[in-house]
């Protein structure tokens, strides 16, 4: 159950979106890989790489995850960039997720619930994240706010493009 529980953990982390600045969207498409360094790492299983396809309104992502004992697992969602909710099922678990453009900076913001039963019933694991391109320097950064029953964490994930 533990393992369940982080697992979903850190798949709440994992929604790459889009950038849009003045009209412009970033450059999001690729392949991009954890720069574990300069990255806040989490006690559970962490994103460790990721693939971005952005075409008009639609991002869809495949995410690789750390489980831990030396395995990777992929997480693929697609989502559209104007705030409409998208129901999943993960390892039999609901998630919920929308994303949407910052008008303040350009950031994509990410929410997205995911449903697990705990040793007390059923819990809510709640992340917030906000995605950066900086497309000189190919970087992807990913700051999170996360709560589950009460607990709050946050970090950031720095990512470097592949190709």
């Amino acid at each position: 159950m533990k393992r369940t529980i982080f697992f979903v953990l850190f798949m709440a982390l994992t929604i790459v979106s889009a950038l849009q600045v003045s009209g412009q969207k970033a450059d999001f498409n690729g392949s991009w890989k954890l720069n574990i360094a300069k990255s806040t790492m989490v006690e559970y299983a962490n994103l460790v790489r990721i693939n971005v396809q952005i075409k008009g309104d639609s991002l869809l992502t495949e995410r690789y995850y750390d489980t831990g004992d030396g395995q990777e697992y992929p997480f693929t969602e697609n989502l559209t960039l104007d705030g409409k909710e998208f129901n999943i099922t993960i390892y039999d678990m609901p998630r919920k997720a929308k994303a949407s453009f910052s008008d303040v900076d350009g950031s994509v913001i990410v929410e997205s619930t995911i449903t697990f039963n705990g040793d007390g019933g059923s819990e809510d694991f709640i992340s917030q994240e906000t995605w950066k391109a900086d497309i000189a320097n190919k970087t992807l950064t990913i700051s999170f706010k996360n709560s589950i029953a009460g607990e709050q964490s946050t970090g950031l994930f720095f990512f470097s493009k592949t190709e």
